[in-house]
């Protein structure tokens, strides 16, 4: 079998004409899953029999918590990629991954808290599962720093590389944060080997919502990762040529 086509995907024009072609597929279907699962969610889904129409908000919130773990882990690899086997384009992934990943991190928090106000009686409490969290994001951010304090590239993608693969450690703790301590936070409702404690009714939106979400994700990466390309490949022939 010919491993032609896999190293191809390090080559910088070949990887901006793919990801120039697969943005759109991404971008329509992510809108159309969006809109789908946010119209089941809101208007056919039942409501909560504890939390009435309140629990709604878990179809942003979920779905944000799970990407802002998912982005960080596809950094960690593509920086890690970058590192060991020094492929250029795998650290301008991880780059791109970065604000995407700290967007969702934010929107977890943010419809947390306001879903933990009616529920808790306030916005923030330093529980397990929301510390951990707000630790993801700071790692998000200070990635984001560490790289744009380097003037040299590859020094940024070195030291940027090393933050994001020690910074993984904290994905299993937010998982499973809710399984070693006593928090607040509901433990697993969805991701149980077991059965999953929520209706079918809603849990096909929520679903649905993660799917778009992931296909959103790759849309956004996409774009970010054609405009690291070009950033990075400013003053390459084949670059002047496709121009």
């Amino acid at each position: 079998m010919s491993w032609t086509w896999f190293h191809k995907l390090a080559s910088p024009p070949h990887a901006y004409r793919i990801l120039g072609s697969l943005a759109p597929w991404f971008g329509w279907a992510s809108l159309a899953l969006i809109l789908l699962a946010t119209w089941w969610g809101l208007v056919k889904a039942p409501a909560d029999y504890q939390q009435g129409d309140g629990f709604r908000i878990l179809y942003v919130h979920a779905p944000s918590a799970w990407m802002s773990m998912f982005a960080y882990v596809v950094m960690a690899i593509a920086a890690g990629v970058g590192l060991i086997w020094r492929i250029k384009l795998a650290h301008a992934a991880a780059a791109a991954c970065a604000p995407i990943g700290a967007s969702f991190t934010f929107l977890a928090l943010a419809t947390g808290s306001i879903w933990g106000k009616p529920m808790w009686g306030t916005w923030w409490v330093w529980d397990a599962r929301l510390t951990s969290e707000l630790l993801l994001l700071f790692l998000y951010l200070g990635y984001m720093a560490l790289r744009a304090s380097f003037d040299d590239p590859q020094r940024a993608d070195r030291a940027s590389a090393v933050l994001a693969l020690v910074g993984v450690i904290n994905v299993p703790i937010i998982h499973y944060s809710v399984d070693w301590w006593t928090t607040l936070h509901q433990p697993a409702s969805v991701t149980k080997f077991d059965k999953p404690s929520i209706q079918l009714a809603m849990l096909i939106p929520l679903f649905i919502m993660i799917a778009g979400f992931q296909l959103y994700f790759g849309w956004a990466v996409s774009r970010r990762l054609r405009g690291e390309i070009l950033r990075r490949e400013r003053n390459a022939n084949w670059l002047r040529e496709a121009s």
